[in-house]
This record gives C-alpha cells, structure tokens and sequence, in this order.
C-alpha cells in the first residue's frame, strides 16, 4: 500500500503522457513550448479565471503576486503558521513580515476572528503597515473566503489564495479565485494534481498582474530578452511538465470525486473512533490532499500502523511561527491556540484516487485496533 501511490495514475495514462513527451523531445521546444501554452489554457478554464501562468514551483507562484504588488519591507502579510514553510518564506525573502494567525480547529484553515486581532494589532504598530493576506486551503480544503475575503477587503489587504494542496476545491461552486487577486498552485509530484519535478502556476483575472508576472518569472523582461524592465527571476515551468500536466488535468475532475468517496468512507469507518474526523465546511468540494485525524497519540499510532504495513504521515509537527527561521516574526496577540494544540495530534491516512476498498478497510480496521 502507498501512502500517495503515482504509479497508479501513471498507468492509467502513461500511454498519453508517453506520447506527449516524445512529442516535445521532437519539436525540441524544451523552453515555453506550445504544450505550455495549452496547459495555461486549460488551467484558467479549470480554474475560472482570465488568465493562468506557469512557473518553476508552488512557492514561485506565490512569490509572482506579491512581487508584483511591491510587497516589502516594512509591509506585513498575514499567513497560517499550521502550514508548510513555503507560504511564509516568499514573504521573508521580499524582506516583509509574515504576521502569524491561528486556524479553525475543524478544517485547520485560517481563523477569521484571528484575522481581525492580527490586523488590529499591525494597526497599533508605527513600524509596519499590512498590506497582504495569504489564504492557505490546507489538506484540500477551500478556506472560508465568504467570511475571510471581506475582513481583508475592509482592512485593504490584497488575497493570495495559496491552492498548493486545494487546487480544484469549490465553495459553492466557485473557486478561490472569485474571492482572491491571485491563486498560487503547486505541480509538486505528491500533490493531487502533479507533475513529474516541481512546477507550479499562478491564476488571476487581472490583466495588468498577468503581465508584470509574465515578465518576472522571465528576468523581467520586456518587448525582447534584452529589453528587461524589470527586477525579475528566472521561473518557467518545463515544456516537458507542461506536457506530463495536460492528461492528467484531463481526468483531474473524476479523480477529485474518486478522492471523495474514499473519505467518505473513511469517515463512516472511523466515525466514534478516533478524537476527530476531518470536518469539510458546507457547500465545499475538497480535493483531499491528505485525510486527517486527530488522535491522543498520533506517535504512538503510527508506529502501529507501521507494523501492520500501512503508511501515515504526520504534517506540521513543528509549525512554522516554532521553527529557528521564523520564531521572530509576529503572530496574533490572542496567541496560536489551536496552531499548537492540533500539532500534538493530527495524523494523515493515505489518500490518493486509486486506493482499493480492500486497502480502506485495513486502514479503517487497523486504526480501530491500534488505538
């Protein structure tokens, strides 16, 4: 049993990907080939969005807005700290303040009523000035944007919705990108929609945005490549992977309801014991990313489930406002409650689109026995 099993999926399609990838190997347009710029397509029609763009990685695309909007020093950005590193980072790297807030304790995504205490307390300081929000929608899951998005709206803030794990959730049928000025997405092989290296994407419906990030990620470039007019990098997604990406964006729709119905039956099977089941808000579609339980001792519960040959992961252990690099920077006076409590906790089951009923049940009926 795999915790993430990509040879399933490969062998579903590896006929098509295959193709693909002689095709590219053939034209030789390894550099913004043609097959990028159907999958860009492709990806803002997915999406819901006017335009989508390709990069080097998931935290490239998260990286692209905030350069665009001059995001600097000085300049605060408020984020989860119950996430990985990467959404943090880009802000960092700018030289701004990630400003830590807490998370809901039943989807784990980003708490409004933290929100509003962590804008209250940049406004009551003189040395930064908030100008950003960066909206994680973790282990698959759509954030609450109907709530979060006007709190940011009120307070000025730009939106980054950081899909890296819940590209293709909905609330209501719309995606984050109805909310947000940017949606960053990872291509990560692990992620549930993946390529074969790192990759990623960032989608907008702003024109404007769309082409000072199409420059960035080319060296800030202008009319021409020695025509730059701006301070950009070099982050483009591969012709290859861009090629890799199209069947799978193909059959991305059946495999999130293939993603569904696994949990849904890991929820009728774990329902009464465990401390808690992944708790999906209503008129939301998850993509899955990781199926997550929270248990007294999540440690001791995957060394049990070791022995029985069913592999777990545990994410976020250490969450990143804890972490050497991080552990300066602000977070929400009212404190990361939640953040600190759900680490001691969570533990992920494995997930994937392919995983038999056969293999459900031994980790239903292995959790059940090893608690």
């Amino acid at each position: 049993m795999q915790f993430i099993d990509l040879q399933a999926q490969r062998a579903r399609i590896s006929a098509e990907i295959d193709k693909n990838i002689q095709t590219v190997l053939e034209h030789g347009r390894f550099v913004m080939g043609p097959e990028l710029i159907e999958l860009e397509k492709e990806l803002a029609e997915f999406g819901e969005a006017k335009y989508a763009l390709g990069c080097g990685s998931g935290t490239d695309a998260l990286l692209l807005p905030l350069m665009t909007w001059n995001i600097g020093p000085a300049d605060a950005v408020f984020c989860p700290s119950f996430t990985y590193c990467a959404t943090a980072e880009v802000v960092a790297l700018l030289g701004a303040t990630p400003f830590f807030v807490d998370v809901d304790p039943h989807t784990y995504n980003m708490d409004p009523t933290s929100l509003k205490q962590a804008i209250s307390d940049v406004k009551s300081r003189s040395d930064l000035t908030a100008k950003a929000i960066i909206i994680v929608d973790l282990f698959g899951q759509a954030a609450d944007y109907e709530t979060l998005a006007p709190i940011a709206r009120e307070a000025g803030l730009k939106i980054i919705s950081d899909s890296a794990q819940g590209f293709g959730s909905t609330l209501n049928d719309k995606h984050p990108l109805h909310w947000s000025d940017a949606t960053a997405t990872s291509f990560f092989p692990a992620k549930p929609l993946g390529c074969y290296g790192d990759g990623g994407a960032v989608l907008t419906n702003s024109e404007e945005d769309m082409l000072a990030m199409d420059s960035m990620r080319i060296h800030g470039k202008g009319t021409d490549k020695y025509d730059n007019v701006r301070i950009g990098m070099n982050s483009r997604l591969d012709t290859l992977q861009a090629a890799i990406l199209r069947p799978k964006l193909t059959i991305f729709p059946e495999e999130i309801t293939l993603r569904n119905k696994i949990a849904n039956r890991y929820i009728e099977g774990l329902k009464g014991h465990v401390e808690k089941i992944p708790t999906v808000m209503n008129g939301v579609v998850s993509t899955w990313a990781q199926f997550t339980i929270e248990v007294s001792n999540p440690n001791e519960l995957q060394s049990k489930l070791g022995q029985n040959n069913v592999p777990s992961a545990r994410y976020y252990p250490v969450p990143t406002h804890a972490q050497q690099a991080y552990k300066d920077f602000p977070i929400c006076s009212d404190g990361l409650t939640v953040t600190n409590t759900i680490k001691e906790k969570v533990i992920s089951l494995p997930m994937h689109p392919y995983l038999s009923e056969d293999d459900q049940d031994k980790v239903i009926n292995t959790v059940i026995k090893s608690l």
